[in-house]
């Protein structure tokens, strides 16, 4: 049986994976990476004309010097921030064309790559690979303090540290959620497809559905119900989980959609459901005061 990637590239961080299930999905790479455009090339590609863009550094707590990419409208602003995170793959042109899809909205977005002290998922040949030499290494406790850069350099470059919102797909979809029981100055949080459950490991002590008490922005979590690694009632949990804990977030499942709906470069992309869901993105933003 071919196992795609859209099964197992949101299985991590968290879930034991046997080795009858690595070995699956390292065979399964090579078809994962074969249907993977070259540097994550859109299907959707948005100009930068008329935006102020580039690659920038920022420097992390730790002292390391975070590579990103920043957009915004041109201007001086102050403009509403959004954070962005990518999947697996990195901050490669799906989550830079993503990042201007935003600014066009009055945005100043910033997308940082999180990998970088850990490897390049770009120069590594499977998804198991990726998967097991980088993203299991990246500590939750980094994560949060690199975004924290993030939104600290915004506040003093352009953006409005009073309207900060966070969005992220995939294993940056898990990472939205971690983020917005976080910090406490976020807005408005709209998570794809993240992972909610997961074993506690050295790197990732804790998992969304573990922190449901200490959110402290509002999330939309938008998922698909034909999604292989994220059961429907992990999602259904979540909600309750939410509801009973007094916090706000709605959950959309759309029917006929697997993992990774909105990523226009790879075969799991379904349009219809990826427009209806930026637009309840972008809604929610607003309705949150971003």
């Amino acid at each position: 049986m071919l196992v795609k990637d859209s099964d197992f590239d949101s299985l991590v961080p968290g879930l034991p994976l046997s080795r009858r299930t690595f070995v699956g999905a390292s065979l399964a790479a090579g078809f994962a990476l074969a249907v993977r455009p070259a540097q994550g090339q859109s299907v959707i590609q948005t100009a930068a004309s008329g935006l102020s863009a580039g690659d920038i550094t920022i420097k992390a707590s730790d002292g390391v010097a975070v590579r990103a990419y920043w957009v915004q409208p041109s201007g001086k602003g102050p403009f509403p921030t959004v954070l962005v995170v990518s999947e697996i793959f990195g901050l490669h042109e799906y989550i830079r064309d993503t990042c201007r899809r935003l600014a066009r909205q009055g945005y100043q977005a910033i997308a940082p790559d999180l990998f970088q002290r850990h490897g390049d998922p770009a120069s590594v040949g499977s998804v198991a690979e990726i998967l097991s030499t980088i993203v299991s290494k990246v500590p939750d406790a980094q994560v949060m303090g690199d975004l924290d850069a993030c939104a600290g350099w915004a506040a003093a470059n352009g953006g409005d540290p009073a309207r900060l919102a966070i969005t992220g797909f995939c294993w940056g979809g898990r990472v939205t959620w971690l983020y917005a029981a976080h910090n406490p100055q976020l807005r408005a949080a709209v998570a794809w497809y993240g992972r909610l459950t997961g074993v506690a490991t050295g790197t990732s002590p804790k998992h969304p559905a573990d922190l449901v008490d200490r959110m402290q922005a509002p999330v939309l979590g938008l998922y698909g119900a034909k999604d292989q690694g994220i059961p429907v009632s992990d999602v259904e949990d979540m909600r309750d989980d939410m509801t009973r804990a007094g916090k706000r977030a709605e959950f959309v499942i759309y029917p006929e959609a697997g993992h990774a709906f909105h990523a226009d470069y790879r075969p799991s992309y379904r349009a219809e459901d990826a427009i209806d869901g930026w637009a309840r993105m972008l809604a929610w933003f607003r309705d949150n005061g971003v």
